[in-house]
Protein backbone atom coordinates (compact mmCIF):
# COMPACT_ATOMS: atom_id res chain seq x y z
CA UNK A 1 0.00 0.00 0.00
CA UNK A 2 1.01 3.63 -0.58
CA UNK A 3 2.58 5.40 2.41
CA UNK A 4 0.08 7.64 4.14
CA UNK A 5 0.00 11.36 3.37
CA UNK A 6 -2.93 13.73 3.17
CA UNK A 7 -6.44 12.44 2.50
CA UNK A 8 -9.03 13.79 0.10
CA UNK A 9 -12.38 13.06 1.71
CA UNK A 10 -15.84 13.48 0.18
CA UNK A 11 -19.24 13.83 1.77
CA UNK A 12 -21.65 12.87 -1.02
CA UNK A 13 -24.96 13.87 0.54
CA UNK A 14 -28.46 14.53 -0.70
CA UNK A 15 -28.25 18.30 -0.35
CA UNK A 16 -24.58 18.92 -1.13
CA UNK A 17 -21.32 17.56 -2.50
CA UNK A 18 -18.39 18.39 -0.24
CA UNK A 19 -14.70 17.71 -0.73
CA UNK A 20 -12.06 18.49 1.86
CA UNK A 21 -8.42 17.70 2.45
CA UNK A 22 -7.40 16.12 5.75
CA UNK A 23 -3.98 15.41 7.18
CA UNK A 24 -2.77 11.87 7.86
CA UNK A 25 -4.64 11.79 11.18
CA UNK A 26 -7.93 12.81 9.46
CA UNK A 27 -7.85 16.35 10.85
CA UNK A 28 -9.16 18.98 8.40
CA UNK A 29 -6.61 21.29 6.80
CA UNK A 30 -7.80 24.86 7.13
CA UNK A 31 -9.19 26.35 3.95
CA UNK A 32 -9.07 23.08 1.98
CA UNK A 33 -12.80 22.70 1.41
CA UNK A 34 -14.98 22.89 -1.69
CA UNK A 35 -18.73 22.39 -1.83
CA UNK A 36 -21.60 22.45 -4.28
CA UNK A 37 -25.23 22.52 -3.20
CA UNK A 38 -27.63 19.94 -4.58
CA UNK A 39 -31.40 20.04 -4.69
CA UNK A 40 -33.34 16.82 -5.30
CA UNK A 41 -36.25 17.11 -7.72
CA UNK A 42 -39.22 16.56 -5.41
CA UNK A 43 -42.83 16.19 -6.55
CA UNK A 44 -46.20 15.69 -4.91
CA UNK A 45 -46.29 12.04 -5.98
CA UNK A 46 -43.42 11.17 -3.66
CA UNK A 47 -40.59 11.48 -6.18
CA UNK A 48 -37.21 12.70 -4.89
CA UNK A 49 -34.46 12.24 -7.44
CA UNK A 50 -31.02 13.53 -8.40
CA UNK A 51 -29.47 13.80 -11.83
CA UNK A 52 -26.46 11.47 -11.75
CA UNK A 53 -24.44 13.33 -14.39
CA UNK A 54 -25.12 16.74 -12.86
CA UNK A 55 -24.11 15.37 -9.48
CA UNK A 56 -20.89 13.98 -10.95
CA UNK A 57 -20.20 17.36 -12.53
CA UNK A 58 -20.55 19.01 -9.11
CA UNK A 59 -18.10 16.47 -7.62
CA UNK A 60 -15.60 17.15 -10.41
CA UNK A 61 -15.96 20.91 -9.90
CA UNK A 62 -15.11 20.48 -6.21
CA UNK A 63 -11.90 18.62 -7.10
CA UNK A 64 -11.09 21.20 -9.79
CA UNK A 65 -11.42 23.95 -7.19
CA UNK A 66 -9.09 22.22 -4.73
CA UNK A 67 -6.63 21.46 -7.54
CA UNK A 68 -6.58 25.08 -8.75
CA UNK A 69 -5.82 26.21 -5.20
CA UNK A 70 -2.92 23.74 -4.91
CA UNK A 71 -4.71 21.89 -2.11
CA UNK A 72 -4.29 18.41 -3.60
CA UNK A 73 -0.51 18.34 -3.27
CA UNK A 74 0.53 15.56 -0.92
CA UNK A 75 -2.78 13.66 -1.16
CA UNK A 76 -2.12 9.90 -1.18
CA UNK A 77 -5.57 8.48 -0.37
CA UNK A 78 -9.20 9.25 -1.15
CA UNK A 79 -12.20 8.26 0.98
CA UNK A 80 -15.89 9.04 0.78
CA UNK A 81 -19.04 9.06 2.84
CA UNK A 82 -22.08 8.62 0.61
CA UNK A 83 -25.84 8.57 0.99
CA UNK A 84 -27.24 5.15 1.80
CA UNK A 85 -30.09 3.60 -0.24
CA UNK A 86 -29.68 5.50 -3.54
CA UNK A 87 -30.21 3.49 -6.71
CA UNK A 88 -29.58 4.25 -10.37
CA UNK A 89 -30.71 2.10 -13.35
CA UNK A 90 -28.04 1.61 -16.03
CA UNK A 91 -28.00 0.55 -19.65
CA UNK A 92 -25.61 -2.06 -21.05
CA UNK A 93 -22.89 0.59 -21.49
CA UNK A 94 -23.16 1.65 -17.85
CA UNK A 95 -24.94 4.91 -18.68
CA UNK A 96 -27.87 6.17 -16.55
CA UNK A 97 -31.32 5.23 -17.83
CA UNK A 98 -33.01 7.73 -15.56
CA UNK A 99 -32.45 9.78 -12.43
CA UNK A 100 -31.11 8.54 -9.11
CA UNK A 101 -33.79 7.53 -6.61
CA UNK A 102 -32.72 8.97 -3.25
CA UNK A 103 -33.77 7.75 0.19
CA UNK A 104 -36.45 10.47 0.12
CA UNK A 105 -38.28 8.88 -2.82
CA UNK A 106 -41.42 7.11 -1.58
CA UNK A 107 -42.93 6.02 -4.92
CA UNK A 108 -41.61 2.44 -5.21
CA UNK A 109 -44.18 -0.20 -4.30
CA UNK A 110 -44.16 -3.97 -4.49
CA UNK A 111 -46.38 -5.44 -7.19
CA UNK A 112 -49.80 -6.70 -6.19
CA UNK A 113 -48.78 -10.30 -6.88
CA UNK A 114 -45.29 -10.03 -5.32
CA UNK A 115 -44.54 -12.24 -2.34
CA UNK A 116 -42.26 -11.11 0.45
CA UNK A 117 -39.66 -13.07 2.43
CA UNK A 118 -40.56 -16.61 3.44
CA UNK A 119 -39.74 -15.72 7.05
CA UNK A 120 -39.78 -11.96 7.65
CA UNK A 121 -38.07 -12.18 11.05
CA UNK A 122 -35.27 -14.38 9.71
CA UNK A 123 -34.81 -12.10 6.68
CA UNK A 124 -34.60 -9.04 8.96
CA UNK A 125 -32.10 -10.76 11.26
CA UNK A 126 -29.95 -11.87 8.31
CA UNK A 127 -29.92 -8.66 6.24
CA UNK A 128 -30.72 -6.02 8.88
CA UNK A 129 -33.39 -4.72 6.50
CA UNK A 130 -37.03 -5.34 5.60
CA UNK A 131 -38.94 -5.96 2.39
CA UNK A 132 -39.69 -2.25 2.17
CA UNK A 133 -39.83 0.46 -0.53
CA UNK A 134 -36.58 2.01 0.72
CA UNK A 135 -34.57 -1.07 -0.26
CA UNK A 136 -33.47 -2.54 -3.57
CA UNK A 137 -35.64 -5.64 -3.03
CA UNK A 138 -38.63 -3.42 -3.88
CA UNK A 139 -36.92 -0.65 -5.83
CA UNK A 140 -35.40 -2.85 -8.55
CA UNK A 141 -38.71 -4.49 -9.64
CA UNK A 142 -40.43 -1.09 -9.50
CA UNK A 143 -37.73 0.56 -11.63
CA UNK A 144 -38.03 -2.24 -14.17
CA UNK A 145 -41.76 -1.61 -14.41
CA UNK A 146 -41.22 2.13 -14.84
CA UNK A 147 -38.39 1.99 -17.39
CA UNK A 148 -39.09 2.27 -21.07
CA UNK A 149 -35.80 0.45 -21.69
CA UNK A 150 -35.07 -2.58 -19.54
CA UNK A 151 -32.13 -1.76 -17.24
CA UNK A 152 -29.05 -3.92 -17.69
CA UNK A 153 -27.93 -3.24 -14.14
CA UNK A 154 -28.26 -1.09 -11.06
CA UNK A 155 -25.81 0.82 -8.91
CA UNK A 156 -25.64 3.54 -6.26
CA UNK A 157 -24.90 7.19 -6.94
CA UNK A 158 -21.40 7.10 -5.41
CA UNK A 159 -20.54 3.85 -7.18
CA UNK A 160 -21.60 5.40 -10.49
CA UNK A 161 -19.30 8.38 -9.85
CA UNK A 162 -16.39 6.06 -9.04
CA UNK A 163 -17.04 4.03 -12.20
CA UNK A 164 -16.63 7.18 -14.29
CA UNK A 165 -13.59 8.50 -12.44
CA UNK A 166 -11.77 5.21 -11.88
CA UNK A 167 -13.19 2.91 -14.54
CA UNK A 168 -14.65 0.66 -11.83
CA UNK A 169 -17.19 1.30 -9.11
CA UNK A 170 -17.32 -1.59 -6.65
CA UNK A 171 -19.62 -1.32 -3.67
CA UNK A 172 -18.36 -1.55 -0.08
CA UNK A 173 -20.06 -3.89 2.39
CA UNK A 174 -21.24 -0.72 4.12
CA UNK A 175 -23.05 0.65 1.07
CA UNK A 176 -24.31 -2.80 0.03
CA UNK A 177 -25.84 -3.39 3.44
CA UNK A 178 -27.75 -0.11 3.14
CA UNK A 179 -29.32 -1.44 -0.05
CA UNK A 180 -30.94 -4.23 1.97
CA UNK A 181 -29.53 -7.07 -0.13
CA UNK A 182 -26.41 -8.05 1.82
CA UNK A 183 -26.02 -10.88 4.30
CA UNK A 184 -24.51 -9.14 7.32
CA UNK A 185 -22.72 -12.25 8.54
CA UNK A 186 -21.64 -13.69 5.19
CA UNK A 187 -20.81 -10.22 3.79
CA UNK A 188 -22.05 -11.41 0.39
CA UNK A 189 -25.26 -10.85 -1.58
CA UNK A 190 -28.18 -12.56 0.15
CA UNK A 191 -29.81 -15.18 -2.11
CA UNK A 192 -33.37 -14.51 -0.95
CA UNK A 193 -32.91 -10.74 -1.26
CA UNK A 194 -31.70 -11.18 -4.84
CA UNK A 195 -34.73 -13.37 -5.59
CA UNK A 196 -37.09 -10.74 -4.15
CA UNK A 197 -35.40 -8.12 -6.34
CA UNK A 198 -35.57 -10.39 -9.39
CA UNK A 199 -31.86 -9.79 -9.85
CA UNK A 200 -28.65 -11.75 -10.25
CA UNK A 201 -25.26 -10.75 -8.91
CA UNK A 202 -24.17 -9.53 -12.33
CA UNK A 203 -26.99 -6.95 -12.25
CA UNK A 204 -25.42 -5.31 -9.16
CA UNK A 205 -22.07 -3.62 -8.60
CA UNK A 206 -19.19 -5.91 -7.69
CA UNK A 207 -18.55 -6.17 -3.96
CA UNK A 208 -15.24 -4.53 -3.05
CA UNK A 209 -12.89 -7.10 -1.57
CA UNK A 210 -10.84 -6.57 1.59
CA UNK A 211 -8.32 -3.80 1.06
CA UNK A 212 -9.70 -2.79 -2.36
CA UNK A 213 -8.04 0.28 -3.85
CA UNK A 214 -8.64 2.05 -7.14
CA UNK A 215 -6.80 4.72 -9.15
CA UNK A 216 -7.95 7.47 -11.47
CA UNK A 217 -8.45 6.82 -15.15
CA UNK A 218 -5.77 8.50 -17.32
CA UNK A 219 -7.99 11.40 -18.37
CA UNK A 220 -8.67 12.38 -14.76
CA UNK A 221 -5.11 11.65 -13.63
CA UNK A 222 -4.04 14.17 -16.27
CA UNK A 223 -6.63 16.66 -15.08
CA UNK A 224 -5.52 16.32 -11.42
CA UNK A 225 -1.81 15.30 -11.53
CA UNK A 226 -1.50 15.44 -7.74
CA UNK A 227 -4.02 12.57 -7.54
CA UNK A 228 -2.47 10.42 -10.28
CA UNK A 229 -1.01 7.92 -7.80
CA UNK A 230 -3.59 8.34 -5.02
CA UNK A 231 -5.42 5.24 -3.78
CA UNK A 232 -9.22 5.53 -3.79
CA UNK A 233 -11.30 3.44 -1.40
CA UNK A 234 -14.90 2.33 -1.96
CA UNK A 235 -17.43 4.82 -0.48
CA UNK A 236 -19.01 3.94 2.86
CA UNK A 237 -22.54 4.67 4.10
CA UNK A 238 -23.05 8.16 5.45
CA UNK A 239 -24.62 6.99 8.70
CA UNK A 240 -21.72 4.68 9.48
CA UNK A 241 -19.21 7.39 8.62
CA UNK A 242 -21.00 9.97 10.75
CA UNK A 243 -20.88 7.68 13.77
CA UNK A 244 -17.15 7.15 13.43
CA UNK A 245 -16.57 10.85 12.70
CA UNK A 246 -18.32 11.86 15.93
CA UNK A 247 -16.17 9.48 17.96
CA UNK A 248 -18.83 6.79 18.20
CA UNK A 249 -16.92 3.98 16.53
CA UNK A 250 -17.74 1.42 19.22
CA UNK A 251 -20.52 0.62 21.71
CA UNK A 252 -19.42 3.13 24.37
CA UNK A 253 -21.38 5.99 22.78
CA UNK A 254 -24.41 6.29 20.55
CA UNK A 255 -24.49 8.97 17.88
CA UNK A 256 -27.49 11.18 17.27
CA UNK A 257 -27.11 12.99 13.96
CA UNK A 258 -29.44 15.64 12.58
CA UNK A 259 -28.76 16.84 9.06
CA UNK A 260 -31.49 16.94 6.42
CA UNK A 261 -32.94 13.87 8.15
CA UNK A 262 -32.17 12.45 11.59
CA UNK A 263 -30.87 9.18 13.01
CA UNK A 264 -29.72 7.44 16.18
CA UNK A 265 -27.08 4.72 15.79
CA UNK A 266 -24.76 2.48 17.79
CA UNK A 267 -21.64 0.74 16.42
CA UNK A 268 -20.54 -2.67 17.69
CA UNK A 269 -17.69 -4.99 16.73
CA UNK A 270 -18.84 -8.05 14.76
CA UNK A 271 -16.50 -9.84 12.41
CA UNK A 272 -17.68 -12.27 9.77
CA UNK A 273 -18.64 -15.60 11.31
CA UNK A 274 -19.15 -14.15 14.79
CA UNK A 275 -22.67 -14.29 16.29
CA UNK A 276 -24.47 -10.99 15.81
CA UNK A 277 -26.18 -9.26 18.76
CA UNK A 278 -29.99 -9.54 18.93
CA UNK A 279 -31.80 -7.26 16.49
CA UNK A 280 -35.11 -5.79 17.73
CA UNK A 281 -37.84 -5.78 15.09
CA UNK A 282 -38.05 -1.97 14.87
CA UNK A 283 -34.35 -1.38 14.19
CA UNK A 284 -32.23 -1.67 11.08
CA UNK A 285 -28.66 -2.93 11.02
CA UNK A 286 -25.94 -2.30 8.43
CA UNK A 287 -22.18 -2.71 8.18
CA UNK A 288 -19.62 -0.02 8.95
CA UNK A 289 -16.85 -2.20 7.54
CA UNK A 290 -15.89 -5.86 7.64
CA UNK A 291 -15.30 -5.77 11.40
CA UNK A 292 -18.15 -3.57 12.67
CA UNK A 293 -21.93 -3.26 12.45
CA UNK A 294 -24.15 -0.26 13.12
CA UNK A 295 -27.67 -0.62 14.53
CA UNK A 296 -30.19 2.18 14.60
CA UNK A 297 -33.29 4.00 13.51
CA UNK A 298 -33.61 6.82 11.00
CA UNK A 299 -36.26 9.49 10.49
CA UNK A 300 -37.31 11.46 7.44
CA UNK A 301 -37.74 14.60 9.55
CA UNK A 302 -34.68 16.49 10.76
CA UNK A 303 -33.15 19.70 9.54
CA UNK A 304 -35.74 19.73 6.74
CA UNK A 305 -38.40 20.39 9.42
CA UNK A 306 -36.41 23.32 10.74
CA UNK A 307 -36.02 24.72 7.21
CA UNK A 308 -39.73 24.19 6.44
CA UNK A 309 -40.87 25.97 9.62
CA UNK A 310 -38.44 28.82 9.16
CA UNK A 311 -39.57 29.32 5.56
CA UNK A 312 -43.30 28.78 6.04
CA UNK A 313 -43.68 30.69 9.31
CA UNK A 314 -41.36 33.52 8.20
CA UNK A 315 -39.22 33.05 11.29
CA UNK A 316 -36.10 35.11 11.96
CA UNK A 317 -32.69 33.56 11.51
CA UNK A 318 -29.59 33.01 13.60
CA UNK A 319 -29.33 34.72 16.98
CA UNK A 320 -32.71 36.40 16.55
CA UNK A 321 -34.43 33.02 16.29
CA UNK A 322 -32.53 31.62 19.27
CA UNK A 323 -33.64 34.63 21.30
CA UNK A 324 -37.25 33.98 20.29
CA UNK A 325 -36.90 30.36 21.49
CA UNK A 326 -35.18 31.19 24.79
CA UNK A 327 -38.36 31.31 26.89
CA UNK A 328 -39.66 27.97 25.61
CA UNK A 329 -38.75 25.06 27.91
CA UNK A 330 -37.73 21.84 26.09
CA UNK A 331 -40.16 19.06 26.89
CA UNK A 332 -42.84 21.56 27.96
CA UNK A 333 -43.74 23.16 24.64
CA UNK A 334 -47.43 24.19 24.63
CA UNK A 335 -47.84 22.76 21.11
CA UNK A 336 -47.57 19.04 20.30
CA UNK A 337 -46.17 17.87 16.95
CA UNK A 338 -46.02 14.61 15.04
CA UNK A 339 -42.89 15.43 12.99
CA UNK A 340 -43.59 13.00 10.13
CA UNK A 341 -44.10 15.72 7.51
CA UNK A 342 -41.79 13.79 5.17
CA UNK A 343 -43.27 10.39 6.05
CA UNK A 344 -41.61 7.40 7.71
CA UNK A 345 -38.36 5.56 7.23
CA UNK A 346 -38.34 1.76 7.59
CA UNK A 347 -39.99 -0.19 9.01
CA UNK A 348 -42.77 2.42 8.89
CA UNK A 349 -44.84 2.98 5.76
CA UNK A 350 -46.41 6.33 6.62
CA UNK A 351 -46.34 8.48 3.45
CA UNK A 352 -45.27 12.13 3.35
CA UNK A 353 -47.89 14.60 4.53
CA UNK A 354 -48.78 12.86 7.79
CA UNK A 355 -47.33 15.51 10.10
CA UNK A 356 -49.64 16.82 12.81
CA UNK A 357 -49.84 19.82 15.11
CA UNK A 358 -52.11 19.97 18.15
CA UNK A 359 -52.72 22.49 20.90
CA UNK A 360 -52.78 25.50 18.59
CA UNK A 361 -54.48 28.65 19.84
CA UNK A 362 -54.75 32.29 18.98
CA UNK A 363 -51.69 32.99 21.11
CA UNK A 364 -49.54 30.27 19.51
CA UNK A 365 -46.35 31.68 18.04
CA UNK A 366 -44.20 30.57 15.14
CA UNK A 367 -41.24 29.77 17.43
CA UNK A 368 -43.52 27.53 19.53
CA UNK A 369 -44.50 25.54 16.43
CA UNK A 370 -40.83 25.17 15.47
CA UNK A 371 -39.98 24.11 19.03
CA UNK A 372 -42.76 21.50 18.94
CA UNK A 373 -41.31 19.99 15.77
CA UNK A 374 -37.82 19.88 17.27
CA UNK A 375 -39.19 18.40 20.50
CA UNK A 376 -41.05 15.77 18.47
CA UNK A 377 -37.81 14.61 16.83
CA UNK A 378 -36.14 14.44 20.26
CA UNK A 379 -38.97 12.27 21.64
CA UNK A 380 -38.73 9.83 18.70
CA UNK A 381 -35.01 9.44 19.17
CA UNK A 382 -35.19 9.06 22.96
CA UNK A 383 -37.69 6.20 22.64
CA UNK A 384 -35.68 4.36 20.01
CA UNK A 385 -32.36 4.83 21.80
CA UNK A 386 -33.82 2.80 24.64
CA UNK A 387 -34.52 -0.03 22.21
CA UNK A 388 -30.99 0.18 20.78
CA UNK A 389 -29.54 -0.02 24.29
CA UNK A 390 -31.32 -3.34 24.78
CA UNK A 391 -28.85 -4.88 22.30
CA UNK A 392 -25.91 -4.12 24.62
CA UNK A 393 -27.75 -4.43 27.95
CA UNK A 394 -26.78 -1.02 29.29
CA UNK A 395 -27.39 2.69 28.96
CA UNK A 396 -24.90 4.52 26.74
CA UNK A 397 -23.92 8.16 26.53
CA UNK A 398 -24.58 10.22 23.44
CA UNK A 399 -22.63 12.38 21.04
CA UNK A 400 -24.79 14.82 19.15
CA UNK A 401 -23.79 16.08 15.71
CA UNK A 402 -24.96 17.24 12.31
CA UNK A 403 -25.41 20.63 10.74
CA UNK A 404 -28.98 21.17 11.96
CA UNK A 405 -28.25 20.79 15.69
CA UNK A 406 -24.91 22.58 15.33
CA UNK A 407 -26.94 25.57 14.13
CA UNK A 408 -29.48 25.55 16.99
CA UNK A 409 -28.55 25.88 20.66
CA UNK A 410 -32.22 25.35 21.61
CA UNK A 411 -32.32 22.00 19.80
CA UNK A 412 -29.17 20.88 21.60
CA UNK A 413 -30.79 21.74 24.96
CA UNK A 414 -33.93 19.86 23.91
CA UNK A 415 -31.91 16.72 23.16
CA UNK A 416 -30.09 16.96 26.49
CA UNK A 417 -33.46 17.14 28.27
CA UNK A 418 -35.04 14.29 26.27
CA UNK A 419 -32.06 11.96 26.69
CA UNK A 420 -31.43 12.51 30.42
CA UNK A 421 -29.91 10.92 32.54
CA UNK A 422 -27.45 10.09 29.76
CA UNK A 423 -24.52 12.40 29.22
CA UNK A 424 -25.03 14.31 25.96
CA UNK A 425 -21.99 15.88 24.32
CA UNK A 426 -22.38 18.11 21.27
CA UNK A 427 -19.78 17.65 18.53
CA UNK A 428 -19.34 21.01 16.83
CA UNK A 429 -18.03 19.73 13.52
CA UNK A 430 -20.09 19.79 10.31
CA UNK A 431 -17.65 17.47 8.51
CA UNK A 432 -18.16 14.30 10.58
CA UNK A 433 -19.19 12.27 7.50
CA UNK A 434 -16.04 12.94 5.49
CA UNK A 435 -13.81 12.61 8.57
CA UNK A 436 -15.52 9.35 9.51
CA UNK A 437 -14.94 7.93 6.03
CA UNK A 438 -11.26 8.79 6.34
CA UNK A 439 -11.03 7.17 9.78
CA UNK A 440 -12.68 3.98 8.44
CA UNK A 441 -10.12 3.95 5.65
CA UNK A 442 -7.29 4.49 8.15
CA UNK A 443 -8.49 1.53 10.24
CA UNK A 444 -7.80 -0.65 7.18
CA UNK A 445 -4.42 0.89 6.45
CA UNK A 446 -1.26 -0.69 7.94
CA UNK A 447 0.14 2.74 8.79
CA UNK A 448 -3.21 4.13 9.96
Amino acid sequence: MTALGNILAFDLGTSSVRALVLDASAAPIEGALARRKQKPAVDEGGGATLDAKAYLTALIECVDELHAAGRLDGVTHVAASAQWHSILPLDAAGEPLGPVLTWLDTRPRAGADAAGPADEAAFHERTGAWWHPLYWTVRIPWLREQSGTAPAGFTGLAEYAWSVLLGEGPVSVSQASGAGVLGLDSQGWDAEALALAGAREEHLPTLAGPGWRGRLRPEFAGRWPALASAEWTAPVGDGAASNVGTGCGDASHAAVTVGTSAAVRLVQHARSGEPLPPLPSALWRYRVDRDRIVTGRAYSGGGNLFAWAQRTLLLPEGDALETALDDIIPGHVPVWADPRLAGDRPPGLTPPGEGRLAGLGLTTTGPQILAALMDGVCAQIAADLGVIESTVGQRVDVRLGGGAVTASAWWRRAFAAALTPRQVEAVQNPEVGAIGAALIMLADHPNG
